[in-house]
């Protein structure tokens, strides 16, 4: 994988797997469920975002089964999927962090604020 940040359906299609393996319909309503209702994922995004990481070998599949006359896939992270993602939450953990240090610090020549949730908050 390259180093470049993750773009975000994939770390919430990363999360949304990282507790316990899903099928697609289950993916897309846990990505809803992370986000807040603010990233909904269409059917051929996901499908081809799972496509994507089975072939980097961040996904896999657990199990297949016929539901309904459907063949319903369920994906679960892989070891190198769980890596992955610590690497990511990390890197965003970092980038908060410092976002909340910055802000504490305030504007040149005003007053220092205090951070919300931060020390002595």
């Amino acid at each position: 994988m390259t180093e470049r940040p993750m773009q975000e359906p994939t770390l919430l299609l990363l999360t949304a797997l990282a507790d316990a393996p899903r099928h697609g319909y289950a993916l897309i309503q846990e990505v809803a469920s992370i986000s807040g209702g603010r990233v909904r994922l269409r059917a051929g995004t996901l499908y081809g975002a799972l496509d994507r990481l089975l072939g980097q070998g961040i996904v896999t599949v657990e199990r297949e089964e016929i539901v309904d006359s459907r063949l319903r896939r369920t994906y679960a992270l892989t070891d190198a999927g769980y890596t992955l993602l610590a690497a990511e939450a990390d890197r965003l953990r970092v980038t908060a962090q410092e976002a909340a240090r910055r802000i504490g610090l305030g504007r040149p020549g005003a007053a220092a604020r205090p951070v919300p949730g931060g020390a002595g908050a």
